[in-house]
C-alpha cells in the first residue's frame, strides 16, 4: 500500500504542476455551473431544490475528460521509456496502475467537491433530499472509477496519446450508450443482459437515492477488470 501511496502521489503532482488538472478544473465547474444555473435548471425551471441538471451534466462531461486524463498514463511512458526505468525499482505493475489510478480518481473527487456550493445554494433555496444527493456524488464517483480503469487499459495497450483516447471512448460507448439501446431491442433473458451491462443503468439508479449492491458491484467489477486487463498486458510487454 506504500508503494501506491507514493505512485499517487507522484502522479498527483505531475498533473497538477502541467496545466490539465486546472484546465479540466475550470472547464468542469464552468460546464457543469452554466447548465445547473442558467440552463435546464430544475431550481428556476420548475421551483425544485434539485441537483437533477447538475448530475445530469457532470455524467456527460465526465464522460470525455477521463480519456484526455487517461490517455497518456502509459501510453506516454511507454513511448519515453520511463515505464520501464520505473518498473525497475521494487514496485510492480499492479502497484503502478492502482497508483495512477487514484491519482485521476483523486483530481476528479477534487473536481466535486468544489460543487459543493451548488449544494449549498440549492440548499438555502429550498427543502433538498440530501440523501439524493449524496448518493448522486458517490454513482459520480463509481462512474468516474469505471471510466478511469478502462482508460489506463486503452493507454496500456498503444504508445499513442490519440489511439489511447479514441480506445477510450470506443469503449466507453459501449457502456454508455450502445447496450442501453441493444437492451431496448431486446426482451427476457437477453434483453436484460444487456441492461444490465450498461452503465448509466446503474448510474441513474444510484442518482436516484437508490444504492444498491448490485450497483456497485457492477462498478467494482469493470474497475477491477480495467486494472486487471492493464496488469496483463504491461506483463506480456515486459515479457516480449
Amino acid at each position: 500500500m506504500k508503494q501506491i501511496w507514493i505512485i499517487t502521489k507522484r502522479e498527483l503532482q505531475a498533473i497538477f504542476d502541467s496545466l490539465m488538472a486546472y484546465i479540466m478544473i475550470v472547464v468542469f465547474l464552468g460546464f457543469s455551473g452554466f447548465f445547473t444555473w442558467l440552463y435546464g435548471s430544475d431550481v428556476f425551471l420548475n421551483n425544485q431544490a434539485d441537483l437533477g441538471s447538475f448530475f445530469g451534466i457532470a455524467y456527460w462531461t465526465l464522460f470525455f475528460f477521463i480519456p484526455a486524463l487517461t490517455m497518456r498514463q502509459i501510453a506516454e511512458e511507454h513511448k519515453t521509456g520511463t515505464l520501464e526505468m520505473l518498473l525497475t525499482k521494487p514496485i510492480s505493475e499492479w502497484q503502478v496502475l492502482w497508483g495512477k489510478f487514484l491519482a485521476i480518481l483523486l483530481l476528479i473527487g477534487i473536481a466535486l467537491l468544489m460543487t459543493t456550493p451548488y449544494y449549498i445554494t440549492i440548499w438555502s433555496l429550498g427543502h433538498i433530499d440530501h440523501g439524493e444527493v449524496w448518493s448522486g456524488y458517490i454513482g459520480l464517483l463509481l462512474f468516474s472509477g469505471a471510466y478511469i480503469s478502462i482508460g489506463i487499459f486503452a493507454s496500456s495497450i498503444t504508445n499513442n496519446q490519440i489511439v489511447a483516447f479514441l480506445l477510450s471512448l470506443f469503449i466507453g460507448i459501449f457502456f454508455h450508450i450502445l447496450f442501453g439501446m441493444i437492451a431496448s431491442a431486446f426482451s427476457g433473458t437477453l434483453g436484460e443482459v444487456f441492461q444490465y451491462l450498461s452503465l448509466s443503468t446503474h448510474y441513474d439508479s444510484i442518482t436516484r437515492g437508490v444504492v444498491d449492491s448490485k450497483d456497485i458491484i457492477y462498478f467494482l467489477t469493470i474497475i477491477f477488470l480495467g486494472i486487471i486487463s492493464a496488469e496483463a498486458v504491461l506483463v506480456k510487454r515486459s515479457i516480449n
